[in-house]
């Protein structure tokens, strides 16, 4: 049986809303706190301080670099790595610290129950996103394509899944949604631009219809009331937006070369 220490590490860019929440939920679990932030300018740094957790500043230069840069500051190799908006739940806690004591592992997965504009989402694509979030860091790291990462893990690590929700509090009203999706959107595009992917007629035009029929339809979001709707929406709104942006890029790179 090997008992290990762990280091909480969670990346902040003013979250004054979602902050305490989060950190209040790893303090049993963890033995170290770290908050990464990318200079906040609300109230993010003084409710981190007022709780006595390890605070960073650091620029940042995308969700991938800045969880991989944020993971190597840890004391512990053995990191749980959440977002600001996101939070364990009691029987997550209770899973960890089975595991915190007993680790056989070399990452744990868990799934993550989204709450969206105050309704728990039990459908579509928002529900039972299983997670990989419990690692050590010495078997993997950060990948995947901004904005959305991902850990990766070296070929022939062990990953086991527990049982308890990761808390998501994703959006506290449809605005705020749409505004992620106008930055994300920039930053999905301009990463695929930069890697020469080029823009496909056949995804501007299928996928988005495809993303609301696979949400509302084949994972039941309807059953979500006017929310589901809502997500199955702004889904497709998101997949629309990502493929037009990346055909603008194109279109601009073409243009100045002529």
């Amino acid at each position: 049986m090997q008992s290990i220490k762990i280091s909480a590490v969670i990346i902040t860019l003013n979250e004054e809303r979602n902050i305490q929440r989060c950190i209040d939920s790893v303090k049993d679990v963890a033995d170290e706190i770290l908050v990464v932030d990318s200079f906040s300018t609300d109230n993010t740094k003084k409710i981190a301080a007022s709780l006595g957790v390890r605070f960073i500043e650091h620029d940042f230069e995308g969700h991938i670099q800045q969880k991989n840069w944020a993971a190597s500051q840890s004391e512990f190799p053995y990191v749980l790595s959440l977002d600001a908006d996101e939070a364990l739940s009691e029987e997550l806690k209770k899973s960890v610290i089975e595991v915190k004591n007993n680790w056989k592992a070399d990452g744990y997965s868990f799934n993550r129950f989204t709450c969206y504009c105050g309704k728990w989402i039990k459908h579509g694509d928002y529900y039972q996103e299983k997670k990989l979030r419990l690692w050590d860091k010495r078997k993997g790291k950060w990948g995947g394509m901004n904005p959305h990462d991902q850990f990766e893990m070296k070929a022939g690590s062990m990953v086991k899944h527990l049982k308890g929700d990761l808390l998501h509090f994703v959006y506290y009203s449809i605005s705020q949604q749409l505004l992620q999706i106008e930055k994300f959107t920039d930053i999905a595009a301009h990463e695929r631009f930069e890697l020469g992917i080029k823009p496909s007629v056949f995804k501007l035009m299928i996928s988005p219809t495809f993303s609301f029929v696979k949400n509302y339809f084949f994972k039941l979001g309807f059953l979500d009331g006017f929310y589901g709707f809502v997500i199955a929406v702004n889904m497709a709104h998101y997949t629309f937006l990502k493929y037009a942006k990346l055909f603008e890029l194109h279109n601009n790179n073409r243009i100045e070369k002529q």
